[in-house]
């Protein structure tokens, strides 16, 4: 069983609580996802299934999209409603006090990643270290906010639309945004929609994998690893091209564009992600079975 499992994760879950129990339902070792999300959060997880593990840091790397809501007036140690409060002026915020402030956030800024977060420092984790009271100095990264949108209200939290990098903490990012508003804030909920090409639209709950698992379907809910790399032309070889790109060997191109593409061999199987460069073409990562 390979392929790419869209799954709408349910608050309460860890990421890795998804991946535990699909192995159970899928009776397949070989599963892991793309882009963790938090107990906090629900929303699109890409969980990549079988050879399709492979393709993790191609998926992680993908831009993400989100739907959150920014608290005002209060300050957490996790930076989400689920911390303990640490600080925060109640008062009301209003729309254009924000819309102000969050083109700050936009482009490519600076983010230092929370005391609650898996990073890990000399071989600790963040969070173990912040569990025992302490804190220490984190260097700040980089990251890509592409959009940062207001689009609406709901009593006194304000909701945001956004997409962003690899590596954007969106808790941090309303903790930012609360310092620079004066008033402190934290973020209250967030549902990822987007990941790369992957919509929530077409994911479905692990309920939903449960059952088909049970009526002997739940392969038909896998989409083909392939897809995370449409954006690459393909090429199909021939049979003695094929044998030689399982080998793990360069095979020779007559002509070809330099660049990255999806190879397949005569029957229409997906065998890698290559890159054709000086006439040859060259494997960056197979998903063949071995």
């Amino acid at each position: 069983m390979t392929g790419i499992l869209l799954i709408d994760k349910p608050e309460g879950w860890t990421s890795s609580d998804v991946v535990a129990k699909l192995r159970g339902i899928l009776r397949e070792k070989r599963i892991g996802h793309a882009g963790t999300l938090d107990p906090l959060a629900t929303g699109l997880l890409v969980v990549l299934v079988g050879r399709a593990t492979r393709a993790a840091s191609f998926a992680e790397a993908q831009e993400k999209e989100y739907l959150a809501r920014l608290r005002p007036g209060c300050v957490t140690d996790t930076q989400d409603i689920t911390g303990t409060r640490i600080g925060g002026e109640e008062r009301l915020v209003t729309e254009d006090e924000l819309l102000a402030v969050l083109p700050a956030f936009c482009g490519e800024i600076e983010q230092v990643p929370p005391m609650y977060s898996a990073i890990k420092v000399k071989g600790q984790k963040l969070y173990e270290i912040a569990r025992r009271g302490g804190e220490i100095e984190r260097a700040p990264r980089r990251i890509t906010v592409s959009e940062l949108r207001l689009t609406g209200r709901d009593g006194d939290d304000f909701l945001l639309t956004l997409r962003c990098s690899k590596g954007t903490y969106v808790r941090t990012l309303c903790h930012d945004i609360g310092r620079r508003l004066g008033c402190g804030a934290c973020m209250s909920a967030l549902r990822r929609t987007r990941s790369g090409s992957f919509s929530l639209d077409g994911a479905c709950t692990i309920e939903q994998v449960q059952r088909a698992a049970e009526q002997g379907t739940a392969e038909r809910l896998l989409l083909p690893v392939d897809r995370l790399f449409e954006d690459c032309p393909a090429l199909t070889l021939t049979a003695a091209q094929e044998k030689k790109l399982r080998c793990g060997n360069p095979v020779p191109l007559r002509q070809a564009a330099e660049g990255r593409c999806r190879a397949y061999g005569p029957d229409g199987s997906f065998l890698a992600l290559c890159r054709a460069q000086g006439g040859e073409l060259l494997t960056i990562k197979s998903f063949f079975e071995v």
